[in-house]
């Protein structure tokens, strides 16, 4: 009795490593203890913070920038000193640096944990027209093209919400050469997709005397 109980023991046993095999020959892997995956990925609320007291202070304006959150552009308020200049040209370029400026700031600890980010590379400068420029060209360090296509999405879409460059949802914007400036659109195609900006047909040439 004690034999045939031995055996029948090792037939269960033998019947568990034949489907174990043929479980690993199937590609399916085979498990002991439960597989914790962990919780599920965290998502990030693209909430801007509200404005702070410093906004709101003398001397300083209330601007809006475009960030980076969920690989799409979203609005945030920044406070930046109130642009000072003899001419509209220089309040003009004044504005153009604050919010360049901005973008190239890290995000404030809020910001981050809202999910938000800036491709905007920190060392970019912007200048005004040259010699033949449309007057509401900007001329930046690096050209347009050679952006990141989020970094170049962030400038057009942030210059284009500004009343002090004429809020006309566009940029003109050219580089460092002797390339003639071209016109940025910040379409909702371009907020909800800034990879657009890798696109060659993005940006419409124009002449030289505007």
């Amino acid at each position: 009795m004690r034999r045939a109980g031995w055996f029948s023991r090792s037939g269960r046993t033998a019947a568990v490593a034949v489907v174990a095999l043929a479980a690993a020959g199937c590609g399916i892997r085979g498990t002991s203890v439960p597989v914790d995956a962990g919780g599920a990925p965290s998502r990030v609320s693209c909430k801007a913070p509200g404005r702070d007291a410093e906004s709101a202070a003398p001397g300083r304006s209330a601007v809006a920038v475009y960030l980076v959150c969920s690989s799409t552009l979203a609005q945030v308020e920044r406070s930046v000193p109130a642009p000072k200049g003899k001419t509209a040209a220089a309040v003009r370029l004044a504005v153009a640096r604050a919010l360049l400026g901005e973008l190239r700031h890290r995000p404030s600890s809020a910001e981050e944990e809202a999910g938000f980010s800036s491709a905007v590379p920190e060392d970019l400068k912007v200048n005004g027209p040259r010699a033949g420029d449309p007057t509401d060209a900007l001329r930046l360090s690096i050209r347009p093209d050679d952006l990141p296509s989020f970094a170049l999405a962030q400038l057009v879409c942030t210059y284009g919400a500004s009343p002090a460059l004429g809020r006309s949802h566009a940029a003109v914007l050219g580089g460092p050469g002797k390339d003639v400036p071209h016109r940025y659109d910040c379409s909702a195609d371009v907020l909800s997709n800034p990879d657009i900006a890798q696109n060659a047909g993005w940006g419409d040439p124009l002449s030289e005397d505007g």
